[in-house]
């Protein structure tokens, strides 16, 4: 008689955070095993609970961190060894091994022998869905628990996968310590957003050589942020910056735009009512951050 485990993974493809393999052997039945993805957050949540109390579960981690060291395909290796490691440390009985994909991550093991590789096994095979989503579960919790560390990402909404609003928050924030920075779009990303601090160190340097005092760089709050706020004959300007390699910035200070940058200046003058203030615009190009164009708005 065959008895299981399964293995599978979670995460290969997110821009942040962990990669998570799961590997179980069932002790007995249950019912409505799936694809995780085939299942709602809170159906997952129950089955884990289960699949935790009726069989013998391991989870293997690679952070985001190692993972760009290591390499996708070693990081897997790697995550999908100890996930077998900690079943095998239970002493559960097994005679085959299926992996879901089509590479088997044991084969220069003792174990390589037993395993078949099964694509969509996590649909088809009781033992595979089980690992499916006691790695999905973990790791979305994780997920959800790194949000409170790094609010400014939404980790709680796209657990790390690469959406419109998680790009939104990288090319705002650049990436923390949990985005995988050898993922090309993260990289190209990063690389933008440091591209666009050299700009604003270029704007800050040129409006300081006009006579400014730079008061706060990067002023934000919950609704609102500015650039570079500064001061000039007891006038406070708001600034934005805009760069672009091949020029054509201030076209990005579109009515939406200075009615934001207007929303965010009012925010900072209600600590200080008897200024005056105007609206300002830098912008930088070229790979020397040349400053190209300085705009009062208002």
């Amino acid at each position: 008689m065959k008895k299981l485990l399964g293995i599978d993974e979670v995460g290969r493809g997110p821009w942040a955070g962990p990669l998570v393999v799961g590997a179980c052997v069932l002790r007995e039945p249950i019912e409505g095993l799936n694809d995780s993805k085939k299942l709602t957050a809170k159906r997952r949540e129950a089955l884990a609970a289960e699949i935790h109390e009726k069989a013998y579960c391991g989870l293997g981690w690679v952070p985001a961190a190692e993972l760009d060291e290591l390499g996708l395909s070693a990081a897997l290796r790697k995550a999908c060894r100890e996930a077998v490691r900690q079943v095998q440390a239970l002493k559960p009985e097994f005679n085959e091994i299926i992996i879901d994909g089509t590479v088997n991550f044991l084969s220069d093991t003792p174990l390589g022998k037993y395993v078949s590789v099964l694509p969509k096994a996590d649909a088809l095979v009781p033992e595979v869905s089980a690992a499916s989503i006691i790695a999905k579960v973990a790791r979305d919790n994780y997920m959800v628990k790194l949000a409170e560390r790094f609010p400014d990402y939404g980790f709680e909404k796209h657990v790390g996968y690469g959406t419109a609003l998680h790009r939104a928050a990288l090319e705002k924030y650049g990436p923390c310590e949990e985005h995988r920075k050898s993922f090309r779009p993260v990289a190209e990303l990063a690389h933008s957003v440091e591209a666009g601090h050299q700009g604003e160190d270029a704007a800050a340097e040129y409006l300081e050589k006009l006579g400014h005092k730079i008061i706060a760089r990067n002023w934000k709050t919950k609704w609102c942020e500015i650039d570079i706020i500064s001061e000039l004959d007891d006038v406070l300007y708001f600034t934005e910056v805009k760069y672009r390699r091949m020029g054509g910035g201030l076209n990005a200070i579109t009515p939406a735009k200075q009615k934001q940058m207007r929303f965010a200046a009012e925010m900072y003058l209600k600590n200080y009512p008897d200024k005056s203030a105007r609206l300002a615009a830098v912008a930088v190009s070229g790979d020397n951050y040349q400053v190209t164009d300085f705009l009062v708005l208002e």
